[in-house]
């Protein structure tokens, strides 16, 4: 007995002293690199700035992300890392994290990892507050940055891995929560993967390429299916995500001053983030070793994660960017000319037909509302029929159409539940709901932390679920969006 008193004394008197604090200190966690020293409430803790990977600088740029060197004394994780570059930041050092935990330990909790939008050029994991989320659902809620633009998705003649780069950051993101999540309160088998738009569109590749295989459990796609495709002109119809090789031919015409990759990786980021530069790479690469196939070819051919699939829209979708690409009003007589020039000469008299003008002086609600039905709810509704022919998939629909706007600056129009108006209902935004707003938050709210914890958000699968104050019950989706419609034109 004294023996063994004897070793066990040894073995605590050689533990750090900041290790044997963290077992006291709920502000102070161990992570697998070194440990961080976070910020505590009544409610919930908060670390913020955690390091997932080396800074992809210098010689890691364009390079998939590297291990991050271990640290010894604790670090501060009470503010957010860097932004990744983007318009109006230049920093590259920026493969950071946070993590919010309920306040008072528990069993190893549910896991859910978010992964921002913003078109793969803007955003980033710190602006989601996410106590609420974590509190309400018991839940650890990761929030991840990853590479933007043209330092996440540039592609060029001979550089491995062109085009996918951001999409290797999050997969490192989700290797760092199997190897941290018990660190703080989480189970790395019961994660959830979800986002929304571009992050949408990211978990819907993750979903698809074998190097995310036991990486994730669960996952929840807002408005950005694996199926979707945009008009680009002319009546043809493009997806976001782009074959390696063309996401190389656009790097190889990008006037950089450079005709080699050495040469290109000292170019300035300021070059790299402008906007005639940056908006040129905001398609991730597929046939890289990140994402090897095309997501909507492995969807329709049943190559993809065996995980539950929470799938949903917005019921509004494209007012935001009909407003965007028009902030002002579009007379009458320009309507056929700009469905011809989205849809094609040969589909505009159908499509008009379908969508006549309700006599106000000003197009945009009905362009917006084919915009809606043709590129967001029609093509994820064949989304989820193809994941259900081999998963568990649940569907909503968001459909508050008073809900509070969250761009500033955007001009008068009746939005309705416009793209990205769900997340001021799951993250702590800073707007004034109503009271039923407020329930309906709390709703969804329960609804993702249930299917994060079960695979169930609670309603029947063959079902698509309205999610509108005072009113949560399944909707004729396909009806509401001309879905029959557009199964002949698209």
């Amino acid at each position: 007995m004294r023996k063994l008193l004897a070793a066990l004394a040894v073995v605590l008197l050689a533990l750090p002293a900041h290790a044997a604090a963290a077992e006291k200190d709920p502000s102070l966690v161990r992570t697998d690199k070194g440990p961080v020293k976070g910020t505590v409430t009544a409610t919930h803790r908060t670390f913020q700035g955690i390091p997932f990977a080396a800074p992809p600088v210098g010689e890691l740029r364009w390079r998939d992300p590297q291990p991050v060197k271990a640290w010894s004394a604790p670090r501060d994780a009470t503010k957010p890392g860097p932004q990744c570059a983007q318009t109006g930041v230049t920093t590259e050092d920026c493969l950071y994290l946070n993590v919010t935990t309920p306040a008072n330990p528990g069993r190893p909790r549910p896991v859910m990892v978010w992964i921002h939008g913003g078109s793969f050029l803007t955003g980033s994991g710190s602006i989601f507050d996410a106590h609420s989320l974590a509190t309400k659902t018991g839940s650890v809620v990761v929030t991840i940055n990853y590479r933007l633009g043209a330092l996440g998705f540039f592609g060029y003649p001979g550089l491995e891995g062109s085009g996918a780069f951001g999409l290797a950051d999050q997969q490192a993101a989700l290797k760092w929560v199997q190897r941290n999540a018990r660190a703080f309160g989480g189970d790395p088998h019961n994660v959830t993967l979800f986002g929304e738009s571009a992050g949408g569109m990211s978990v819907c590749a993750q979903l698809t390429t074998p190097r995310t295989t036991g990486l994730f459990h669960k996952a929840i796609i807002q408005s950005g299916a694996c199926a979707l495709t945009f008009p680009a002109g002319g009546g043809t119809f493009e997806s976001l995500f782009a074959p390696r090789e063309t996401v190389q031919a656009t790097g190889a015409k990008v006037d950089l001053g450079c005709t080699d990759i050495e040469c290109l990786r000292k170019v300035d980021v300021a070059k790299l983030v402008a906007p005639a530069v940056g908006g040129q790479f905001n398609r991730p690469a597929f046939h890289t070793r990140a994402l090897p196939g095309d997501p909507a070819a492995a969807e329709r051919e049943g190559r993809f994660h065996r995980v539950p699939v929470l799938l949903g829209t917005t019921r509004d979708e494209a007012t935001l960017f009909v407003v965007l690409q028009a902030p002002q009003p579009v007379p009458p007589p320009l309507y056929r000319t700009v469905i011809a020039d989205l849809y094609g000469e040969q589909r505009a008299d159908a499509i008009i037909a379908k969508y006549p003008l309700d006599g106000d002086a000003d197009i945009r609600p009905e362009v917006a509302a084919i915009g809606t039905d043709s590129a967001w709810a029609c093509q994820t509704a064949t989304s989820g029929r193809l994941l259900a022919k081999r998963t568990d998939v649940h569907r909503y629909e968001f459909a508050d159409r008073a809900a509070p706007m969250i761009f500033p600056g955007m001009p008068a129009f009746p939005y309705g539940a416009y793209h990205a108006s769900e997340l001021t209902y799951l993250f702590d935004f800073p707007v004034n709901f109503t009271p039923e707003q407020r329930k309906l938050s709390d709703y969804m709210i329960g609804a993702w932390g249930r299917f994060a914890s079960t695979g169930d958000p609670g309603w029947r699968e063959s079902v698509v679920r309205s999610l509108a104050p005072g009113k949560t019950a399944p909707v004729d989706f396909a009806a509401e969006h001309q879905c029959a419609f557009w199964k002949g034109q698209l």
